[in-house]
């Protein structure tokens, strides 16, 4: 987790508890421990007696505050709390995680890190939502911003499916040098867009799409807006083309293709976040970002609660 992090430099952190629970402690709390409950900065380490070494409940890694009197330990007021996970497999699953460019599955971490297939999914679908950003903490794509949209699902009806299951409309948007936003929609009408490119596109930003006339009248607004004829076969006039959001998407599809395969409805949100994570820290280092996904995690929880007898989708 360090910006020169690899799996050989940091192996010791993935195979002993104790050095992966200081390793999180040092990127949480870079400047100390801090109370999660009451923001307390001076709480104190709570010694393990020898009696409770090695036995079922004995926490390790456990703080007190000296203000509230609480305990917690780096896991508390994260996606990691409650977890059984041990430490040292959370931190594995996160270097893979920020260092595989197209994702990595759930049966692929089940695989390697040696837990059943649910632990698996529920921890993999908790640090997506950690890699997820905020709303309110995303400024305005600027400068020359290209729109697309793709569609997300199989191609056709599989024999045996008991329904025909459309595919899944998905928007990006990527500032061209920059950032990127990659979410779901119902739908794509003008409606849905309009409210996408107003949430996420400056008002002075130069907007290039494709001809679909969907994007003509108020979708963009008073925004510059340029468009390349795909109809007509024209891909490049210029400066105005769609290649980078295409790029994106095209890499988006071949993770979804590739490594998972299919994905449902309810949880695309967590993957269109996952991807948009590691495209807008592409100049970063595995471990800078791995880092970043241990501060994402800070104040974040993800509970899924399900009837007895359904499996993960």
């Amino acid at each position: 987790m360090t910006t020169t992090g690899t799996l050989s430099t940091l192996a010791k952190h993935f195979t002993n508890e104790d050095a992966a629970i200081a390793k999180l402690e040092s990127i949480r709390w870079p400047n100390g421990a801090a109370c999660p409950h009451c923001g307390g900065a001076d709480p104190h380490r709570v010694k393990v007696g020898k009696a409770q070494q090695g036995k079922r409940g004995a926490r390790k890694g456990l703080w007190r505050c000296t203000q509230c009197q609480r305990q917690f330990t780096v896991k508390v007021g994260t996606v990691f709390e409650q977890s059984h996970i041990p430490v040292s497999k959370w931190l594995l699953a996160i270097h893979l995680l920020a260092a595989s460019k197209k994702g990595m599955s759930a049966h692929q971490f089940h695989r390697m890190l040696g837990m059943t297939y649910r632990a698996a999914w529920f921890m993999v679908h908790r640090l997506r939502h950690a890699m997820a950003t905020e709303g309110g903490l995303f400024r305005p794509l600027e400068g020359v911003v290209e729109i697309d949209e793709a569609y997300i699902g199989p191609r056709r009806r599989r024999l045996g499916d008991p329904e025909f299951k459309p595919k899944m409309p998905v928007v990006g948007l990527v500032e061209r040098g920059g950032r990127a936003r990659l979410f779901p929609v119902e739908n794509v009408t003008q409606h849905t867009l309009k409210s996408a490119v107003d949430a996420h596109v400056s008002k002075k930003a130069h907007v290039m799409t494709d001809d679909l006339q969907t994007y003509v009248g108020p979708v963009v607004g008073a925004r510059k807006h340029e468009t390349v004829v795909h109809s007509k076969k024209e891909y490049v006039r210029g400066n105005v083309h769609t290649n980078t959001v295409e790029g994106f998407f095209g890499l988006f599809k071949r993770g979804i293709i590739g490594s998972f395969h299919h994905v449902s409805k309810g949880h695309l949100h967590r993957y269109c976040d996952e991807f948009e994570f590691r495209y807008n820290r592409r100049d970063l280092t595995d471990g800078e970002r791995a880092a970043e996904i241990v501060t994402g995690a800070e104040g974040k929880r993800l509970t899924y609660r399900q009837p007895s007898g359904t499996r993960a989708a």
